[in-house]
């Protein structure tokens, strides 16, 4: 359960303090469920599940964030259409750390192409995307610490525990095969629309789990 009421100290003269309550204006509250730790320390939050570890700071953001009665709460004092977006975002964080921790995170890219195959391999820590619209150079893609990469006949499945890390990988490697100044259009998109360009689409994000 959330504090609805803070007490705050201000001094008011040698010997004299005066104190304030008052309760927070946005909040926002996400349910730790059985099987997971999570510790807060100010604002630095670290998450234990049956999958992994991770850890993230938000001391830098305006807000304010407790472990209380098996709920992470977020909230700020400020009345502004930023600071109560933000503190959405924090929970959505915080649950996304949670859910990575216990389900895992997966995204699913589909190998396009009309006259030239790519051949694509993971290479130490890299992805290598080869003869790309039979190019003779190497596209290179690297592979962040906590993202397992697997590449099948038409498909690259991208996995980790941290959804910031394994999106952000996922979009990498479909930026570096962008054709500026062109249109691509999805594989999986809608009916009826036109060839698809060649290159490497992201097509379903799921649980791992």
């Amino acid at each position: 359960m959330l504090s609805t009421l803070h007490c705050t100290k201000f001094l008011n003269g040698p010997g004299i303090a005066l104190f304030m309550t008052y309760a927070p204006i946005a909040s926002a509250a996400v349910k730790v469920p059985e099987g997971v730790t999570v510790q807060v320390s100010g604002n630095k939050v670290s998450v234990k599940g049956p999958l992994g570890s991770l850890e993230r700071d938000f001391s830098s953001l305006p807000i304010i964030i407790e472990k209380l009665d098996g709920e992470v709460n977020v909230y700020s004092y400020f009345a502004d259409r930023k600071s109560k977006a933000m503190v959405g975002t924090v929970a959505g964080h915080i649950n996304n750390m949670i859910l990575g921790a216990t389900r895992g995170w997966r995204y699913k890219l589909k190998v396009v192409f009309s006259h030239f195959p790519m051949n694509i391999k993971v290479q130490g820590k890299q992805l290598v995307i080869e003869n790309f619209l039979g190019r003779k150079s190497k596209i290179i893609v690297p592979v962040p610490d906590g993202v397992k990469v697997q590449v099948t006949k038409d498909d690259i499945i991208v996995e980790g525990i941290d959804k910031e890390l394994v999106s952000h990988f996922a979009a990498n490697v479909e930026m570096a095969t962008t054709l500026r100044g062109k249109d691509r259009i999805s594989p999986h998109g809608r009916e009826g629309t036109p060839g698809v360009l060649d290159g490497i689409y992201v097509y379903a994000s799921e649980f791992s789990k």
